[in-house]
């Protein structure tokens, strides 16, 4: 799932809640508040993604998400291994 959100936040910054609603849009990534907040959380600590607060015009300010420098080559990393895997088990699944 960590690697979901990283291809989000490659597109463009993100509030939580709007990571969830893009997750729930693909049902078998659907995860709710009570997951994404401490996946973001462990996110930042490993220095993947950076925060900053912007106002909201509909309430309260909100804690925005972007990738940093370290999260791209990240990303990056895995898309090439997941291209590999997912290749291997498709071969795999013909048999």
């Amino acid at each position: 799932m960590g690697f979901c959100v990283l291809a989000l936040l490659n597109a463009r910054e993100h509030y939580a809640v709007e990571l969830v609603r893009e997750l729930a849009a693909h049902q078998a990534l659907a995860a709710g508040q009570g997951t994404i907040y401490p996946l973001l959380s462990r996110l930042r600590s490993d220095g993947l993604v950076a925060t900053h607060w912007k106002e909201s015009p509909n309430g309260p300010p909100r804690r925005y998400y972007s990738l940093t420098d370290e999260g791209r080559g990240s990303l990056e990393l895995f898309r090439s291994e997941w291209t590999q895997f997912s290749d291997a088990v498709d071969t795999l699944m013909k048999t």
